[in-house]
């Protein structure tokens, strides 16, 4: 039998060794009433064929529960929390249960997610990888089964499953511009690992900026590193603490932000007028800190929204593999603006 394009199943089994479903059944749990050597035809083309048991199917019976199975590389923060709200609230309209695995941004945990979902015989799954994640061999696992999954954020194989991203060149750009008009000559980029999607549309923008305005790229002054706050921290810290130090700071998403913001007071320097600093994040925190922070707004709950839609139309037949871009919206508070803070 040539390599399935489906998730493999009893009646599969049954029809390769031409027998019924019930002695594959019982083969499979090593009944008496099947000869030893059927037992391991059974077995041998069960693993071969990637056989995986429906534990839905075993206990209930009957056809499995509508569910769905996102992975989430950092359920902590509010973007994936409003990402996966605004999963839950379009799959219920359609009577979907969604079940979450948080990644901890690593590639192991991600790969477990992913099998376990497939031994849960979710659906379909929605997706954002690992900061981690270089080999992508597990999602070209579900391309081969049919598995229906979309990815959102970050993104992989763009060529096989739908995506949804966000205009972060585009917003990358607006957001440096600004900074540039407000007075900023020395912008930093503080971002995640490059070989990111979404850290390279958004470090592109910034680059863009600073070419169109003839400002000189710096290499010194573009830090991409592991998305984590200690390590985002000490890294601008690390900036501020040169004499030729930046005027104004890009961070690449919520963590990487609060970190900047907090590496700047910690240096002592003042917001916006030492160094200004605008970042990725919709955090309803952002309005309520002391200068009240400026913000590119990630739009995470329509996100959420579109992934799902894109998913169950292909849970629906519509495997047409399709790329939404979400808008995202620049919001000026106080940490950015150097002209309206003197």
């Amino acid at each position: 039998m040539a390599k399935t394009k489906h998730r493999v199943s009893l009646k599969d089994l049954a029809q390769e060794l031409n027998v019924s479903i019930a002695t594959v059944s019982r083969a499979l749990h090593s009944s008496p009433e099947i000869g030893k050597e059927m037992q391991q035809r059974v077995k041998e083309l069960a693993k071969r064929l990637n056989y995986r048991p429906n534990p839905f199917a075993q206990s209930l019976r009957k056809e499995a529960p509508k569910v769905i199975g996102v992975v989430v590389p950092n359920l902590v923060t509010h973007y994936y929390a409003a990402v996966l709200d605004g999963i839950e609230d379009e799959a219920r309209k359609s009577g979907y249960s969604v079940i979450s695995a948080n990644t901890h941004e690593d590639c192991e945990a991600e790969r477990v997610a992913v099998d376990n979902f497939i031994d849960l015989h979710v659906v379909g799954i929605i997706a954002c990888l690992a900061q981690s994640t270089t080999d992508y061999s597990h999602f070209e696992e579900i391309n081969e089964m049919g598995i229906p999954l979309v990815f959102f954020g970050r993104t992989c194989l763009t060529d096989h499953f739908s995506s949804v991203t966000a205009n972060g060149d585009e917003a990358a750009q607006q957001a440096t511009q600004h900074l540039i008009d407000t007075g900023s000559r020395r912008i930093a980029f503080v971002g995640g690992p490059n070989h990111l999607d979404m850290v390279r549309r958004r470090k592109h923008g910034y680059l863009e900026a600073l070419r169109d305005n003839r400002l000189p790229v710096e290499r010194t002054l573009v830090v991409c590193d592991n998305i984590d706050y200690d390590v985002a921290l000490r890294n601008t810290i690390a900036l501020l603490q040169r004499p030729d130090r930046p005027d104004a700071i890009l961070a690449f998403n919520d963590i990487i932000t609060f970190a900047a913001f907090n590496a700047i007071k910690q240096c002592g320097l003042s917001i916006p007028d030492d160094v200004a600093l605008i970042g990725f994040t919709d955090d309803a925190h952002a309005r309520y800190t002391t200068p009240a922070m400026s913000t590119i707004e990630d739009q995470s709950f329509r996100m959420g929204q579109v992934a799902c839609q894109l998913l169950l139309d292909n849970i629906g037949g519509n495997m047409k593999v399709r790329k939404e871009i979400v808008r995202q919206k620049i919001v000026i508070r106080e940490t950015s603006d150097k002209k309206n803070s003197r």
